[in-house]
């Protein structure tokens, strides 16, 4: 037999088993029945570093967790093997593509040899051969969410036991909202990826709650589609706030042949691009995945840690909305109401979803992000009379769709201009403040479809 390769500085007897004859020091047996007291001694020598880490009981727990990971791209794969390196037992994987060629740059284990193959597939063969106690599911499919019973079902299809925690790497938006409604009505911890296509700095992925995270189309299309389902926050995500400008990556143009193909506007989380031509830097989607791992291994172990939090504008949403009464009260009052008593049907998650989501958390008139208001765009042509037609109830006529965001002080000019001297927006404002603001009014009522 070979002389076996050994670590000049680590006793062999500390590190080696007998593996298809052969002696290896990196490798051994991964049949427990065999010698159970040694399998469990070789685990934790190689987990030596998590346990002073995480504290043995902290460890203990992570070695007893159950974690789904659905999607096993750049990110999922990443993360999946960041589990396992880390101790965790039981991991469940969902994906229903194959390893294809272009995918090598961004995938954390797969090889040459892997292309072809279910990515499941290929991720658990891969990581036996790291962490050989960890116990796999491996389900080769698409999330649908009328299999959620089964699909996020306990350890061995035991209906009562969910996941510890649910990983959403998906990139198709549908399925990305599906699972993230699905989890946060049945109370199952998750925590979901958005975009790691075209950011390249590393420094700016943070966790953070959804209704807080910025930059990202991805987000802001998933926060809309989850507003529209009754879901706001709650629901921790990793996310880029790195901005997009000039020399840096951006969504190639669809090919005509692909427009051949069928709907354009159901394969990517924009229109008119697919999701394969996504510019990625193949380090940020395994930053993205390494960023989520960490953060389900602290919430498991209950290691401290302050990511995950909400935004931190719930008083500029506050002041805005009152900003907003007090104006449409005003408004009452120049046509003659006495103002008492006047509702507007705004609430506050209203303001933020039309600041944050609408108008990007930016002025439509100056593109500054800081003071920020509501107001009505024009003048309504039926006036400003408040709706009394129920009794007791004084409300005014006014639609999310009437409203734009600006900074106090243009608010203050547009009032007394557009609202009081019924001046046209077209006249007070340039072109491209025009059209801003006709765009974003647009995206708006394009996502009633899904109310």
């Amino acid at each position: 037999m070979n002389e076996p390769q050994r670590r000049p500085s680590v006793p062999a007897k500390e590190t080696t088993m007998k593996v298809g004859g052969e002696v290896h020091w990196w490798q051994y047996s991964m049949d427990e029945d065999a010698d159970p007291i040694r399998f469990a001694e070789l685990i934790l020598e190689q987990l030596t570093r998590t346990a002073s880490f995480l504290r043995p009981e902290g460890l203990s727990i992570l070695r007893s967790s159950f974690v789904t990971v659905v999607g096993l791209g750049g990110v999922g794969s990443h993360c999946t093997a960041a589990f396992a390196r880390s101790g965790v037992s039981r991991i469940r994987i969902i994906d229903f593509d194959q390893v294809t060629l272009s995918s090598l740059n961004r995938n954390a284990v797969a090889t040459l040899a892997d292309v072809g193959t279910p990515k499941v597939l290929c991720v658990r063969r891969r990581l036996e051969a790291v962490a050989p106690w960890v116990h796999w599911e491996c389900l080769n499919e698409i999330w649908h969410e009328d299999q959620g019973n089964r699909l996020l079902a306990g350890w061995g299809g035991q209906e009562k036991q969910a996941p510890d925690y649910v990983v959403d790497a998906i990139d198709n938006i549908d399925s990305k909202v599906t699972l993230l409604k699905y989890c946060h009505q049945h109370g199952i911890k998750v925590i979901s990826s958005m975009g790691a296509g075209c950011k390249s700095d590393p420094t700016r992925v943070y966790v953070g709650d959804i209704s807080g995270s910025t930059e990202d189309p991805l987000s802001r299309i998933t926060r809309r589609r989850l507003k529209t389902l009754g879901i706001s926050e709650g629901i921790p995500v990793a996310y880029s706030t790195e901005k997009a400008g000039p020399g840096k990556a951006e969504l190639l143009p669809l090919p005509d042949e692909e427009y051949q193909k069928g709907s354009v506007g159901e394969l990517s989380v924009l229109p008119d691009f697919r999701a394969r031509i996504l510019p990625v830097l193949g380090t940020m989607p395994a930053v993205f995945g390494y960023v989520i791992a960490n953060f389900v291994i602290m919430e498991l172990t209950g290691y401290p840690h302050e990511s995950g939090g909400r935004t931190g504008r719930d008083k500029m949403y506050e002041s805005a909305l009152q900003a907003l009464q007090a104006l449409e009260v005003r408004l009452a009052r120049s046509v003659g109401d006495d103002g008492w008593g006047l509702k507007i049907p705004v609430s506050k998650s209203d303001v933020a979803y039309l600041i944050e989501e609408v108008f990007r958390g930016k002025s439509v008139v100056s593109n500054l992000p800081t003071r920020l208001a509501l107001v009505r765009w024009r003048a309504p042509p039926d006036g400003y009379k408040p709706d009394t037609t129920v009794d007791g109830q004084k409300c005014a006529r006014l639609r999310l769709s009437d409203l734009v965001c600006m900074t106090r002080e243009e608010v203050a000019h547009h009032e007394k201009k557009v609202l009081g001297e019924k001046a046209r927006p077209e006249e007070m404002y340039e072109a491209e403040v025009v059209d801003l603001v006709h765009r974003r009014v647009s995206d708006e009522r394009a996502m009633d479809a899904y109310r």
